[in-house]
């Protein structure tokens, strides 16, 4: 198998790595296709992949193409792209907003997958949903689900539509939760404790947190009730949650990121 990723930024570099460190392709057989120069020597040194500033002959070549690049540039890339392509590749796309149909019409290539990843990806901790085209084969979705849980799990979604909702809630997700460890981290200097300490107590707690959220078999309603005794300090914060309609604004905020999603893949 031979792989082009176009566009050496980060979601680029974190999947080259990924398929190297996997064993799915050598570096011989994996190019990455960056045009601006100061990143290509940055990427020099990871030497993971062969090096190209522009999109040449030879990706015709590669098996599986992955569109890498911005959304914005998606234009940009299309005439070079569409030039070298042939019918037997597989495109996957990790351009958030950009639907199948529109890549599909640009690049007048059928075999289109659409991914939407989110960040933890670089560590191999990501989250990966991804569609594929009308009538595509079973063994072209194996493919695309292997290369994506490179970087950590992978959900194929039948409706392409529910990909704006998936970028609302796990292509942003991290964003919140940073938001939320930075709020309970400046809590703690307010109340006395020093940052580098309050910083590690809210970011082991969370750790910690996530891994019994992720073992017990307990409902996430009965892992709240266990912490918080009646009376307690616990349930004072949650109450003040509640009053304040901290769940019900989450939930309206990430609704909004979602109709923001729905406007970029509309155009």
């Amino acid at each position: 198998m031979k792989i082009a990723i176009i566009g050496g930024g980060n979601m680029g570099i974190t999947y080259a790595r990924a398929f190297v460190r996997s064993n799915i392709v050598k570096m011989e057989d994996l190019l990455i296709v960056e045009k601006h120069d100061e990143k290509r020597e940055e990427l020099k040194k990871e030497g993971v992949a062969i090096l190209n500033k522009e999109i040449s002959a030879e990706v015709s070549d590669y098996d599986i193409i992955i569109v890498a690049v911005k959304p914005q540039d998606f234009k940009a890339v299309v005439p070079e792209l569409s030039r070298v392509l042939t019918k037997k590749q597989l495109i996957i796309s990790i351009m958030a907003g950009i639907k199948i149909s529109n890549i599909q019409s640009a690049l007048n290539h059928q075999s289109v997958f659409r991914a939407m990843p989110n960040t933890p990806a670089q560590l191999g901790f990501g989250i990966t949903a991804f569609s594929a085209p009308e009538n595509s084969s079973m063994e072209h979705v194996s493919i695309v689900d292997t290369l994506l849980e490179t970087t950590g799990k992978c959900i194929l979604m039948k409706n392409e539509e529910m990909l704006d909702a998936v970028t609302a809630l796990s292509g942003s997700g991290p964003a919140y939760f940073y938001y939320f460890v930075k709020h309970m981290i400046e809590a703690g200097k307010q109340m006395g404790i020093e940052e580098p300490v309050s910083s590690m107590l809210v970011k082991q707690t969370m750790l910690g947190a996530f891994q019994i959220l992720n073992n017990s078999k307990m409902s996430i309603d009965d892992m709240i009730k266990a912490v918080a005794s009646k009376g307690g300090t616990t349930e004072a914060a949650l109450n003040k949650f509640d009053s304040t309609a901290v769940g019900t604004n989450i939930i309206e905020a990430l609704k909004a990121a979602e109709k923001r999603a729905k406007e970029l893949s509309n155009g």
